[in-house]
């Protein structure tokens, strides 16, 4: 016999009472009832709702015996499952059916259910609200438990959905048998002891739940058990004490409590329950009763006192007569006043303004089933509190629930203490209203417990799943160059702009630094004062030759050649400078075109040097007729040939694809190096290619004439200087390729610097050396004598 149900049996009657007496609600119209216990049984529940509708006492489906007064409605039952069975008959006839406990999502089916209503909300929204609440507090890896009904296989397949969609995974699920299992209890209680997880929803009813002896973790409670205090007992605090549950919001019913201590056996006679409840709550026997569902202490010897009436119920402190947090049964008082308000706007139809066909209004005791269905379905009122009540289209009531949770008070009494609250109809993102700081967790702690698989990835990492495994279980893999993740717990990195890198942290894209070959840059201040110094040393160098150009030496060897070549090495040692500073269009195609035509322009001087003194030797002969070559004019038009070639290639060059600036974000990490395009990578090529066939044909001339007699035969020098040439082009290649950005331009500039270092050093050092310190040997004696010049 439950103490609870048998409240809820006394909120009918007394809501009734209260409707019979208002004068506003039904007026001229009494209502009545019966009441029909279904033993928690699906052949009893059936057979109570034909008794109902039959109002016979043998169940006769399809008839009717009271045509006087009809059969308005049928609240119940409180079980979903039963609450299933009983709509399905309900159903067929139209006969408004409304459960104040059963909340299975399967019964919003209006094709399945079209008679039935509810005042409690359905569990596709508590399982929603289960799930918000275990991402409000960031839980994601949860187990669950549900009972073997409808109610708990239903319910818990919408929290794995919602689980899923919310990305939180499921550490277990497992079911509560019907009937006690202790394999299965063992079985329950190993799956929780060995998980990880440290919050574990139970969606069953008091009926099936026995709380396991399983300390340190937090409890979610479905309302069907979250306010049931057959379990929440302080044998069971230290398991579920810091339980968080979802309750149906509560209510205030006037007069209630008057009326449940107020009522007594010898006032309801036809109350066939009363006497039993009496039994139950003092512990006595009525003399010569023949109730059978009392306990055996009621046999004879056992000492059970009898009965005697004058027990008084408000000395009593049990969960009949508590009316502190009205739940369930405030559920039960709702139904009633909505079926009241029903009744009352189908008598209150006007003629002509019926809904139905014909417009003809009906008699509040002559209706068909149907016809209050319609009203039901249009129901809008508001209860003693303010709140409106309705019903949506699937005959569901706003979804709205309290969150509670189990503490012991410091006097050591039990509380459900509301620590917040859920409301559907509320904006978005404000469904869940908490106050953190009111809940005490289990085992006393004072922060928000943890429960996850894996810990939370920080910024900079993503998550890396376990093969296998559900997605809450993972490796934090910090983010590849170049990618960030700004965000915790960050599935993929994302990959910056390509002018953008990732910082340190790797959670911000921040601009690439900037390279190129600068003045500033300790390696372009090094080469800009090695090129001016050795274009100086250049410039002085034919400063001596100019000042010394009547002296034996410097006319031996070609001074007008001598002074062009002098010229040309200065602006070699000069265009290295283009090289250097920020890349502009203009010092693009000036760096390619000066350098390759300066550059052909020495090698050129340096050929026609060659030849000049392979001529001067051969033409000593005097039938030779090579002597017609001597002069001036062999060595310019050698100079202009092999020069004018080189400026036709830079011309075509840049008129066809001329270099230019870009930024080059791929050739090293987090940089942007800024640098010329060659444009035509053929163009720049041949253009070398060509400058080096120049410096390979004067290298093998030069090489063919060094051994001719002579003390002005400067052969030796030019072999000598092209070889240098040659080494440091072909280093230069290798180099060249495989370098990026500043030190690219860097191989080129020392490539440009050592071999016109090299053609000075060897062909001008040795005369200069003569001129200034050894101005003997600067005669003509001594250049046609017989010392040799070569020592």
């Amino acid at each position: 016999f439950r103490f609870r149900s048998y409240r809820w049996v006394q909120t009918i009657i007394f809501a009734i009472n209260e409707i019979n007496q208002t004068p506003n609600l039904l007026p001229n119209v009494t209502l009545g009832f019966r009441i029909f216990d279904s033993c928690n049984m699906v052949a009893k529940a059936l057979k109570g709702t034909l008794w109902m509708t039959t109002e016979h006492k043998e169940t006769i489906p399809n008839y009717s015996c009271n045509l006087h007064s009809p059969l308005t409605a049928v609240i119940g039952e409180s079980s979903s499952w039963l609450s299933i069975q009983v709509a399905r008959l309900l159903g067929i006839y139209k006969y408004p059916q409304i459960s104040y406990f059963a909340t299975v999502p399967l019964l919003s089916d209006k094709s399945q259910f079209p008679s039935f209503f509810r005042t409690i909300p359905s569990d596709a929204f508590q399982s929603y609200s289960l799930v918000r609440l275990i991402a409000y507090f960031g839980w994601t890896w949860v187990g669950l438990l549900a009972e073997e009904t409808d109610y708990g296989l239903q319910g818990s397949l919408t929290i794995k959905d919602e689980i899923s969609k919310s990305g939180a995974c499921l550490a277990f699920s497992e079911t509560i048998p019907l009937h006690y299992s202790e394999e299965k209890t063992h079985h329950i209680s190993d799956v929780i002891k060995k998980s990880s997880a440290n919050v574990i929803i139970v969606f069953t009813s008091t009926s099936y739940w026995t709380p396991l002896n399983i300390t340190g973790k937090v409890w979610i409670a479905s309302e069907a058990w979250s306010t049931a205090q057959v379990i929440f007992s302080k044998e069971n605090f230290h398991v579920l004490g810091g339980t968080l549950g979802f309750a149906v919001r509560s209510g205030k019913i006037p007069g209630l409590k008057k009326f449940l201590i107020g009522i007594h056996p010898l006032k309801s006679s036809n109350d066939i329950f009363i006497r039993e409840f009496w039994e139950m709550a003092f512990g006595c026997k009525w003399p010569n009763s023949n109730s059978n569902e009392t306990n055996p202490s009621t046999e004879a010897g056992t000492g059970t006192p009898f009965c005697t009436g004058s027990e008084k119920l408000e000395d009593l402190n049990i969960d009949y007569s508590d009316v502190s947090g009205l739940r369930v049964t405030y559920n039960v008082y709702t139904a009633v006043y909505a079926i009241a308000h029903a009744l009352h706007n189908l008598n209150s139809c006007k003629p002509g303004e019926s809904p139905f066909p014909g417009g003809d209004c009906v008699q509040s005791l002559d209706f068909k089933p149907w016809q209050l269905l319609h009203y039901m379905k249009n129901v809008r009122f508001k209860n003693n509190a303010g709140e409106e009540v309705y019903f949506d289209e699937n005959g569901d009531p706003p979804a709205v629930y309290d969150i509670i949770n189990w503490q012991l008070t410091p006097d050591g009494t039990l509380k459900y203490i509301k620590v917040g609250n859920t409301d559907f109809s509320a904006d978005k993102g404000r469904e869940i209203i908490m106050n953190v700081s009111a809940i005490a967790w289990n085992g006393g702690q004072s922060k928000v417990p943890h429960s996850v698989c894996s810990e939370s990835c920080p910024t900079g990492y993503r998550k890396a799943v376990h093969p296998g495994e559900p997605i809450c279980c993972f490796d934090c893999v910090r983010c590849s160059g170049g990618e960030i993740a700004n965000q915790t717990d960050s599935t993929e990195c994302v990959k910056c702009p390509e002018d953008l890198w990732s910082n340190e942290a790797q959670d911000r894209c921040i601009p690439k630094s900037v390279e190129f070959l600068s003045y500033e840059d300790p390696m372009g201040a090094t080469l800009t004062s090695i090129s001016i110094f050795a274009a100086l040393i250049t410039a002085a160098t034919l400063c001596i030759f100019i000042k010394y150009r009547d002296t034996p030496i410097v006319k031996a060897n070609n001074r007008e050649l001598s002074y062009l070549l002098l010229l040309a090495l200065t602006l070699c040692f000069l265009c290295s400078l283009i090289f250097i500073g920020y890349p502009m269009r203009v010092t693009c195609m000036l760096r390619k075109a000066a350098f390759g035509i300066v550059f052909t322009l020495s090698v050129s001087c340096v050929l026609a040097k060659t030849f000049m003194v392979i001529i001067a030797f051969n033409a000593t002969n005097p039938n030779s007729s090579l002597r017609k070559w001597i002069g001036p004019k062999l060595p310019i038009a050698i100079v202009c040939v092999g020069t004018l070639l080189q400026v036709i290639i830079c011309i075509a060059w840049l008129s066809s694809s001329p270099p230019f600036p870009e930024q080059n974000m791929k050739s090293q990490v987090g940089k942007i190096i800024i640098e010329c395009n060659e444009g035509s990578v053929i163009a720049f090529w041949c253009m070398l290619g060509y400058m080096g066939l120049l410096a390979i044909i004067s290298f093998i001339v030069a090489f063919l004439a060094r051994k001719l007699p002579g003390s002005f035969n400067e052969a030796q020098f030019i072999t000598f200087s092209m070889l240098v040439f040659v080494t440091v082009w072909l280093a230069f290649i290798p180099a060249y390729l495989s370098t990026r950005g500043k030190y690219m331009v860097a191989v080129e500039i020392f490539a440009i610097l050592a071999s016109s270092a090299g053609l000075l050093a060897c062909i001008f050092f040795p005369k200069c050396y003569i001129i200034l310190l050894q101005p003997d040997m600067n005669t003509k004696e001594y250049l046609m004598g017989k010392s040799a010049f070569s020592t």
